[in-house]
């Protein structure tokens, strides 16, 4: 008998604590119910602003997201203080669980930032040929923990954020043209002159090397078994390498009509008579 009066008793205390929460329980339902509506609203209106702004993609994707993980943190928060639980309770427990997750992913934490800082400084944008940690290659994807470079190979290379950001990077297509430098070896018999006014004169037949700035010539050195003569031309970015291989090839050509000796390296070898 008196374990039925205990279960009696321990079903009222349940009903009654059913009735006590239960205003507090709708409301919180109501309160997720209608956030998680409002957020959608706010995330449409944030996609639809974006659409008419020329962002950065990798920035539109960083702050969309950031702007629905911050929001759905400020309902939970709205939600739980519903239930009874209490804000400072609430606050000092997100703290000690974020300090937690600090100290467990510091290296993430430090590619996050580097993204951001990626993200806002743009150092590069996506399709931009860069060169960093030992890797070149074309900017495919920015995102907030890693980037990722199409290499001359067609593979993909992940660099972590952290340590893009930390490093040197050079972005080769930063500015709209570039200079090339081809050095090229003639032989100490051959007319400097003439070998000069060749290379300039093949800059100028080539459409895809800039006048302006002027292409230039230099003797670089007077290296052991040949005069190394420096050529310096400019060239608009999407025309660089078509600039350099048409060079490349045809100086070999033109040196060999006019009579221009390439020189190879070789070594004389005298023997003293016994």
């Amino acid at each position: 008998m008196d374990k039925l009066n205990d279960l009696e008793g321990l079903a009222k205390e349940a009903l009654n604590w059913v009735v006590d929460i239960l205003p507090a329980l709708i409301t919180a339902v109501i309160i997720l119910v209608l956030g998680l509506w409002i957020i959608r609203f706010l995330n449409h209106l944030v996609k639809r602003f974006f659409d008419k702004k020329d962002f950065d993609p990798a920035l539109e994707t960083f702050l969309a997201s950031f702007i629905k993980i911050s929001l759905k943190v400020i309902l939970f928060v709205l939600v739980i203080t519903q239930l009874g639980v209490k804000s400072s309770s609430l606050v000092a427990m997100l703290g000690a669980a974020g300090l937690a997750i600090g100290l467990a992913l510091q290296g993430s934490l430090a590619n996050f930032a580097g993204g951001v800082l990626i993200l806002i400084f743009k150092p590069f944008r996506v399709g931009d040929w860069i060169s960093a940690q030992g890797v070149d290659g074309s900017v495919k994807e920015i995102s907030i923990f890693t980037t990722k470079l199409n290499t001359f190979g067609n593979q993909v290379a992940i660099i972590p954020n952290g340590q893009l950001s930390n490093n040197n990077i050079v972005n080769y297509n930063a500015e709209p043209m570039r200079r090339d430098k081809i050095d090229v070896g003639i032989s100490y018999g051959s007319n400097i002159k003439k070998a000069k006014d060749i290379l300039l004169e093949m800059c100028g037949e080539y459409e895809k090397i800039l006048n302006d700035p002027a292409p230039e010539v230099y003797v670089g050195e007077l290296a052991d078994s040949a005069v190394i003569l420096s050529l310096r031309f400019w060239a608009a970015n999407e025309d660089y390498w078509a600039a350099h291989f048409h060079m490349m090839e045809n100086l070999k050509y033109r040196f060999d009509e006019a009579g221009i000796e390439i020189p190879f390296p070789q070594l004389d070898v005298h023997r003293k008579p016994e």
